[in-house]
């Protein structure tokens, strides 16, 4: 039995061993897949990774080059015809006037047309014995038009508001002063926005130590100007002659697009 030990030390020792070195490259191998797991997931699965965000905020002001306003009819008649009739002798002199002060045809649109039955509760009658529960019945048909003026030269847009007045027409409403074409704006406000917050973190990054490798993702924010209404109906709109209405002094003034950015950096 001794010499059974004496023969196999070895063995066993080389066996021991063998484990140890297992061990050891089993340990190696899950350490570099850890790490190799984590770099993964840094560079796809959290785009927040070694990252820094950064806002930015850009300005742009600009004249109002365009004047916009609704107007509408709302007639109500015993019959269809008769409504139709009434709403739309109001609605061309309107808008034979505007085009007589230089609309275009392609600045005037009628957004909405309708035609509605109107109807009247009438209360039921009750006596000793019996009580009508009443009935709604029909008392005409109403007429609704409503047109989108957009009027180029800002400084007539009272005058305008003003003149369509004589005709009877029910309401106008909606008027706002923007600029035609405000998307070149929006790209001028982004594009200081983003410079403004690559000011920023290029600053950061080297006060930091560090690189700025990628942009890993981007929001913006845009402030525009509220579009408020000025607006007057029913019997405001009665004047009985365009070129006597009083004009109302309507100052353009000035927008002012604002975007707001928040750019977030990979680093390394």
């Amino acid at each position: 039995m001794k010499n059974f030990f004496a023969d196999n030390k070895h063995a066993v020792s080389w066996g021991i061993l063998g484990l140890i070195v297992l061990s050891v490259f089993g340990s190696l191998f899950l350490i570099a897949k850890i790490a190799t797991e984590v770099k993964t997931l840094g560079q796809n699965g959290n785009p927040y990774y070694n990252s820094v965000s950064m806002s930015g905020e850009g300005e742009v002001v600009a004249i109002p080059d365009v004047a916009t306003f609704n107007f509408g009819v709302d007639e109500t008649s015993e019959s269809v015809n008769s409504s139709q009739k009434m709403a739309t002798d109001k609605i061309n002199k309107a808008l034979d006037y505007l085009k007589s002060k230089g609309i275009e045809d392609k600045d005037i649109k009628t957004t909405s047309y309708n035609v509605n039955p109107r109807y009247e509760w009438k209360q039921g009658i009750c006596n000793e014995t019996y009580c009508d529960n009443g009935k709604n019945e029909l008392i005409g048909y109403q007429v609704t038009q409503n047109v989108d003026v957009k009027v180029r030269d800002t400084t007539k847009a009272g005058e305008f508001l003003a003149g369509i007045g004589a005709f009877g027409i029910s309401y106008v409403s909606g008027l706002s002063f923007k600029v035609d074409d405000d998307e070149a704006l929006k790209s001028e406000a982004r594009a200081k926005a983003i410079a403004d917050a690559k000011k920023k973190i290029d600053a950061v990054a080297k006060e930091l130590g560090v690189k700025v490798t990628r942009v890993i993702s981007f929001y913006e924010e845009i402030e525009q100007p509220y579009y408020g209404g000025y607006g007057m109906g029913g019997d405001m709109m009665e004047s009985k002659a365009y070129d006597t209405a009083i004009a109302p002094q309507l100052p353009a003034g000035e927008n002012k697009i604002t975007s707001r950015v928040s750019v977030t950096y990979e680093i390394k």
